[in-house]
């Protein structure tokens, strides 16, 4: 999924000294962003407070919208390079396509991740034929500096590990979760899960106390650790716990991400992880002037691709992980 913010904010985080080692509940705010023709989403990071989790640095949370007589998601062709998207649907279904020649549909439970590595195009949109309601999330983890000039890949996963327990239900999509541990590639050490509370459910899920944490409301009124949060909330939880308490009074569901505090100081700028303003412009003058056919091509999408939004006046300047 892209940023598609024609004034993108330069972000520059990481690093380990702003990571609280002690547990805390802290509440970002989100921010609505218009995706595509008709897609409204609430990025809730980077935001105002925080910049990471983790290696965590992207979240939009969009849905549940009725699109049954709506064209529901539609993002042209668009560059990434140097991070992960990770795609889950709760509703609908999501087709991608990208510039290595993948074209798949996504539907809820299956887990859509892409790997930019040095540089990949994609395409996100509703098929022609979609169910009535759209809802799920786009992540995206950043990779560290060894790992991110690595070639750019697509993975699908139909099958997800599960823990299971005290009206819990999580699925593991990335990294190791209690012993269960997803299929998918990873690069730094990490977890993300879409964990399901049944009404009446009370459970204390295993943490490491050495990774921080934040949950993401998708569905109900789940309460973790002791916080009743809203659909569409997302709560940072810190370091240092070994067990989060959870439990709900009604159905409910959010996604737990987390992950060693990351060490290096990356730029984000639009679609693109780098490490410096001259390497974020120049992915941006390749993808404009499609130069040496760095982003490759996607093929089967119905427009034009997108356009890369202009840089600021002064070069991206250094950052903390919150503000």
């Amino acid at each position: 999924m892209s940023n598609l913010d024609l004034h993108p904010a330069p972000t520059r985080c990481g690093g380990r000294q702003d990571v609280t080692a002690q547990p805390v509940q802290e509440l970002l705010p989100a921010k609505d962003v218009r995706l595509g023709e008709s897609t409204m989403v609430r990025r809730l990071l980077p935001s105002m407070g925080r910049r990471m989790i983790g290696a965590w640095a992207f979240v939009d949370h969009y849905g549940p919208d009725d699109i049954a007589d709506e064209p529901g998601m539609q993002v042209p062709p668009h560059p990434h390079m140097g991070l992960q998207t990770v795609s889950w649907l709760h509703a609908g279904e999501v087709l991608h396509r990208d510039s290595l020649g993948s074209e798949q549909l996504l539907r809820p439970g299956e887990l859509g991740l892409m790997t930019s590595g040095r540089a990949i195009s994609h395409s996100e949109e509703s098929p022609r034929e979609h169910a009535p309601s759209l809802h799920g999330a786009q992540l995206w983890v950043a990779l560290p500096d060894e790992h991110r000039h690595t070639a750019p890949a697509w993975e699908h996963h139909r099958e997800l590990p599960t823990v299971t327990g005290g009206g819990l239900r999580a699925t593991v999509l990335m990294g190791d979760l209690d012993g269960s541990l997803s299929p998918a590639t990873t690069f730094t050490p990490i977890v993300g899960a879409d964990v399901s509370l049944t009404a009446g459910a009370s459970a204390r899920l295993p943490v490491r106390p050495d990774f921080e944490y934040a949950a993401l409301t998708m569905s109900g009124e789940p309460e973790v650790d002791g916080t009743r949060l809203a659909p569409g909330a997302l709560l940072y939880l810190g370091c240092g716990r070994s067990e989060l308490p959870l439990r709900a009074d009604v159905d409910s569901a959010f996604m737990l991400l987390g992950g060693e505090p990351f060490e290096e100081r990356i730029v984000m700028w639009w679609n693109f992880v780098g490490r410096s303003h001259e390497e974020i412009a120049e992915a941006r003058t390749d993808w404009m002037t499609g130069s040496g056919s760095r982003f490759g091509e996607v093929r089967g999408y119905a427009g034009d691709r997108l356009p890369a939004p202009t840089l600021p006046p002064v070069a991206l300047r250094a950052r903390g992980r919150v503000r």
